[in-house]
């Protein structure tokens, strides 16, 4: 691959991910999701959503299942070391994880990189919430393609998927969406 096309490559990658604000798609595990098949401007699997499951091993070697935190909202956040927004949003998705006790933030580090160089970007760029390598082509069930960075899934204390946001995200923007949510139930 010339340096050239590499670069375009990269440019593209960085502009897709700063958007100045996410859009957000609606759905939940049991239908396709309700809002347009889109986000920003990208196709989004009809089934997303559906049949959604998450058990990894964290890189401190703890289970992370999605199961297993019903009744707390969770925020699911898909994310690479490269992707400046991605870095940008992490302390505060660390401080919605730290100051929120019905909250639970999970990391997807969605990327090919030698756990090495994870933990040392870690190191750097320390949070709070379990972070797990993943492979970014086979994402966890339900969760759709991973076509740009950042993506963040709010999903429900029932495990119903809430919203999903394309691009940077803030502790305000999801706490805003919770509360939101959660007097609409009552």
């Amino acid at each position: 691959m010339s340096r050239t096309t590499a670069a375009s490559l990269v440019l593209l990658c960085l502009l897709t991910a700063c958007k100045p604000q996410p859009k957000t798609v609606t759905g939940t595990v049991n239908s396709p999701l309700t809002e347009p098949d889109t986000v920003n401007s990208m196709p989004v699997e009809a089934k997303v959503g559906e049949g959604m499951s998450l058990s990894v091993k964290g890189l401190d070697g703890k289970a992370i299942e999605l199961a297993a935190l019903r009744g707390q909202w969770v925020v699911v956040n898909m994310w690479a070391t490269w992707c400046g927004p991605c870095i940008e949003e992490m302390p505060e998705l660390s401080a919605l994880d730290s100051m929120h006790e019905d909250v639970t933030v999970i990391g997807l580090d969605m990327e090919d990189i030698q756990l090495e160089d994870l933990k040392a970007f870690l190191e750097k760029h320390p949070v709070t919430y379990p972070i797990a390598a993943m492979d970014p082509m086979q994402p966890p069930a339900g969760f759709g393609a991973v076509q740009f960075l950042p993506k963040t899934w709010l999903i429900d204390p029932t495990g119903k998927l809430h919203k999903i946001f394309a691009g940077p995200v803030n502790a305000a923007l999801l706490r805003g969406e919770i509360d939101s949510a959660t007097k609409a139930k009552k």
